[in-house]
């Protein structure tokens, strides 16, 4: 999995990202959900979502993830204030993690970032507990996504909805929803893996 381009690490650092994360997006994202259990985010940048997370449900234990060493040094000052709150280099698509180790996995705006995203996908299912929830949102393949990523720099794989909704549901995962919003730029998702017996 690529780090991210300088662009996207200047804006995951900046103070309306994590304004907009905090107040903005991750409610979106959660719909509603009250997160609970032990909870991985993959692909977490500078931990602003995660440093949400963390404010918003005070009893998870959270493990926050990320390739880039700039980012996880960006994501351990973050939440250091948490106690219940880890955070180690890992790459999304080979997580380091024993099988059934997580309640929930979240992956906010990253999934594009893992050229071999069906690989993601299958570590997020290896990793969940039976019922597990894998929820978050991605960016959508429209001409203005993939125009900002040429001209960005950074290595991406734009999905489309149907194609991340083939992927979960070819992955195992049941429950699958796959939600196109802002004119289908971006997407919003929830998915399960099966339950026990």
């Amino acid at each position: 999995m690529p780090v991210m381009s300088a662009v996207e690490s200047a804006v995951c650092r900046s103070g309306p990202w994590r304004y907009a994360t905090r107040r903005i997006v991750l409610p979106w994202v959660l719909d509603g959900r009250r997160l609970a259990g032990d909870v991985l985010e993959i692909g977490a940048g500078s931990g602003a979502m995660a440093d949400g997370v963390a404010r918003m449900f005070r009893d998870v234990k959270l493990t926050v993830t990320d390739i880039d060493e700039a980012m996880v040094r960006s994501a351990r000052h973050r939440l250091q204030r948490y106690a219940s709150a880890t955070v180690e280099q890992a790459d999304a698509a080979a997580l380091p993690f024993a099988s059934g180790s997580f309640d929930v996995v979240t992956s906010y705006l990253m999934l594009h970032h893992v050229i071999r995203w069906q690989d993601a996908l299958t570590e997020a299912a290896r990793v969940l507990r039976p019922g597990g929830l894998l929820i978050g949102y991605d960016a959508t393949e429209t001409a203005l996504s993939s125009v900002f990523h040429r001209l960005d720099g950074s290595p991406h794989e734009l999905l489309s909805p149907d194609e991340l909704r083939h992927g979960l549901a070819a992955t195992g995962f049941g429950d699958v929803v796959v939600d196109a919003h802002l004119f289908s730029h971006l997407m919003r998702f929830s998915a399960r893996t099966p339950p026990q017996g």
